[in-house]
């Protein structure tokens, strides 16, 4: 950062003072320059979180009610306020919530939502719920940020591309394990695509192929460097979920600004037998995630970096005869960082009020979260275009 937070708000102070004298002058660069080099990690918890056994309403007795068998009884959860606590697993949300580095944005979700995973996370994805978009939400965003194509901008952490992370301008680096990244070839075309130049300057459609060949070389030497040279005595937990290849990548200061991670085949599709399993998967979310966070300090990185975390679709109000919950609807999203206001955003959903299916009513469009990212975090003023749509920011950042 070329700033920090006390020189941050002499300028701002001075600015409120002075406009639009120098003052002000100074401290709008100083703003926009912060803004120009932060990043967006976005997390996703796929296969449908349980919001509810997450951010626990344990002073709502109709929770119990609804829960007989699966609620999470008041002397087990980590409190947070006099209503609600977290699920006894996440020790690392409950550090981050108390350091006020932790928002949870109440009720998340859409109009006429569907219950399908493939479905629901298109609409995440492509932040076009009941339509959908040739593009992803994170990719449109890239296109935006910078409308000429930068190697290693937008960095999808997987064994496959995201829809999410789909760009008209940018190609998203896409890599699952960072010290085997190569682009795949057969081994007697490895000695010529290594060897590839762009030099075709008569001929688009091959300067495109060599572009392409040159673009791929560099960005897996570039990742299998990075993470060839990262250490961290940082604890990220049991499982660290890909957050260490984003903060290699990060340390090694890799141009990116927009990285994608989460959780592989529905993970958090918790249909039978909840309980366990769901605390065991969010100790390993919470635990890495406080971790990560904890490293972006360690290497001083920590005010550049904030990350978005999210799930397709909550889970059904009542427990299912399996001790499980099926498919459902609102839900709870998060945002987590140094730079993160702390705090309850939104209305919860009324456990009083489901709708005919025994589902939460969202009382917030997921969409808002999103433009809570563009514009509060990344400084934009751009979501309207970039989610096709105006939805007002919280005040989570600044």
């Amino acid at each position: 950062m070329t700033t920090d937070k006390n020189r941050r708000r002499i300028l701002q102070a001075s600015a409120g003072l002075m406009m639009p004298g120098i003052f002000g002058t100074i401290a709008r660069a100083a703003a926009a320059a912060e803004q120009e080099d932060r990043i967006l990690v976005v997390f996703e918890l796929s296969g449908g979180n349980d919001g509810l056994n997450t951010v626990v309403p344990y002073a709502d007795d109709r929770y119990y009610k609804l829960r007989p068998t699966i609620g999470i009884r008041p002397n087990k959860v980590r409190k947070i306020d006099d209503h609600f606590g977290f699920n006894p697993g996440m020790a690392g949300f409950e550090r981050l919530w108390k350091d006020g580095q932790l928002a949870i944005v109440h009720g998340c979700g859409y109009d006429n939502p569907s219950f399908s995973h493939f479905t629901s996370m298109a609409y995440w994805h492509t932040a076009a719920p009941n339509s959908g978009d040739d593009y992803g939400w994170v990719g449109r965003l890239a296109d935006t940020m910078s409308p000429k194509p930068v190697p290693n901008y937008l960095l999808n952490i997987d064994t496959t591309q995201s829809l999410a992370v789909r760009s008209r301008i940018h190609t998203p680096v896409v890599f699952d394990e960072p010290d085997r990244f190569v682009r795949s070839a057969f081994y007697q075309e490895r000695a010529l695509l290594d060897d590839v130049k762009i030099e075709a300057e008569d001929n688009p459609s091959r300067r495109f192929l060599e572009q392409v060949a040159v673009s791929a070389r560099e960005s897996s030497f570039a990742v299998r460097d990075a993470w060839s040279k990262y250490k961290t005595t940082v604890d990220y937990g049991i499982i660290p979920l890909g957050l260490t290849k984003v903060a290699s990548c990060i340390s090694a200061g890799l141009p990116t600004r927009l990285y994608y991670v989460g959780y592989r085949n529905n993970a958090f599709d918790t249909h039978v037998q909840q309980s366990d399993l769901h605390q065991r998967l969010l100790t390993y979310t919470s635990d890495a995630i406080y971790g990560f966070l904890r490293d972006m300090e360690r290497i001083g990185q920590a005010d550049r970096v904030s990350m978005l975390i999210f799930s397709e679709f909550g889970r059904r109000v009542p427990e299912n005869t399996s001790l499980g919950t099926d498919h459902g609807t609102a839900n709870v999203m998060f945002f987590a960082g140094k730079q993160v206001r702390g705090g309850h955003f939104g209305t919860p959903s009324d456990l009083g009020g489901l709708d005919p299916g025994d589902n939460l009513v969202h009382t917030t469009d997921f969409r808002r979260v999103y433009a809570t990212a563009i514009d509060g975090w990344l400084g934009l003023g751009a979501s309207e275009k970039v989610l096709k749509g105006r939805f007002e920011p919280f005040p989570v950042f600044g």
